[in-house]
């Protein structure tokens, strides 16, 4: 019984931290800052000094999360490099790398797919090997027993779609296993039980939603706009009518044209839209949670048909004679 109750106290704790410490900022560190951890001090010495520093805010949930992470005697003495505006999380990371270790943000970009070149010049900047990469991302089976979100995508299915577009920190240490890990993790904690059981409410699998996420997240960089195209493309779904969307097409050919040519609507391939209704094999790229909450709760209209202009301004349609005369009108 007491050891039920050492473990529900952990539970509660580790989720009461996660909601809170995790996120927690420490505002009066605007830029980074070395701090000096001295031979034999204690997890709560370390917490003074860096409360006075401003390095955290809350003294009490830094040593819950040390005590969470069994972090305490694995803390050694040196200096270290604290980047401004640090979450307990990561502060607790860069102390158990030890003194020395320097971390740099790596950012990917929501939309970006796999085979992105940016992507490519990115990794290879960082100091990853971008086939491995390509490699370890090119199959879900390779992570479905870690991940139970990847358990409803087809047996082919590669991690495209998965790979959580944000601001991750990396290491000299970090491999491109481990990039992988905290994309995946990253997409664990976004899509969270609330949007999941939407999903499920929905009669949708979280596959389906992340492939029509993927194509809104291309098609429109504004929220508002991600909500209303999502709602088209599932009352076009819905009604047999393809999606015809231009953001598979230049996923398919790579030219990112605001009105693809008609060579180009006319290529072969499972991906376009144009050709074969209903949803692609799989998503285009990785969207940002905009995108996904906005196939989860779209904002209901009449439109059918929708065109970007040059400016990124989207114009909406509600029959087909409609859209050509827009066409004609804003995309000369």
């Amino acid at each position: 019984m007491k050891k039920i109750i050492v473990l529900l106290f952990i539970a509660l704790l580790a989720g009461a931290i996660w909601l809170s410490g995790g996120v927690i900022r420490g505002n009066k560190l605007n830029e980074q800052q070395t701090v000096v951890v001295a031979s034999g001090q204690g997890v709560h010495e370390i917490s003074r000094d860096f409360y006075s520093q401003g390095i955290i805010q809350n003294k009490f949930i830094f040593e819950s999360w040390v005590w969470f992470k069994q972090a305490g005697t694995h803390i050694k003495s040196g200096s270290y490099v604290i980047p401004a505006h640090v979450s307990v999380r990561r502060l607790v990371n860069i102390l158990l790398l030890g003194p020395g270790h320097r971390q740099t943000s790596f950012t990917f970009i929501e939309g970006w797919d796999r085979g992105r070149a940016e992507l490519k010049d990115l990794l290879q900047k960082n100091g990853f090997d971008y086939d491995q990469f390509l490699k370890w991302t090119a199959h879900k089976q390779d992570w479905q027993e870690q991940y139970d979100f990847l358990a409803e995508a087809p047996a082919t299915a590669s991690l495209e779609g998965y790979l959580f577009p944000n601001t991750h920190f990396i290491d000299e240490q970090t491999t491109e296993k481990d990039l992988i890990d905290k994309m995946l993790d990253d997409f664990g904690r976004q899509l969270d039980p609330e949007l999941r059981a939407e999903i499920r409410k929905q009669n949708k699998t979280i596959f389906e939603v992340i492939t029509l996420a993927s194509i809104v997240e291309r098609e429109v960089p504004a929220k508002a706009d991600k909500k209303m195209i999502a709602d088209v493309f599932i009352k076009r779904l819905q009604n047999g009518i393809g999606l015809q969307s231009d953001a598979t097409i230049n996923f398919i050919t790579g030219k990112g044209l605001v009105q693809p040519t008609g060579d180009d609507v006319q290529v072969d391939s499972p991906y376009n839209t144009y050709k074969f209704k209903g949803l692609p094999p799989g998503p285009i790229g990785n969207p940002g949670l905009d995108s996904i909450k906005a196939v989860i709760y779209p904002t209901d209209n009449p439109y059918y048909y929708f065109l970007t202009t040059k400016d990124g301004t989207v114009i909406y349609s509600k029959t087909y004679e409609e859209h050509l005369a827009n066409k004609k009108k804003y995309l000369p």
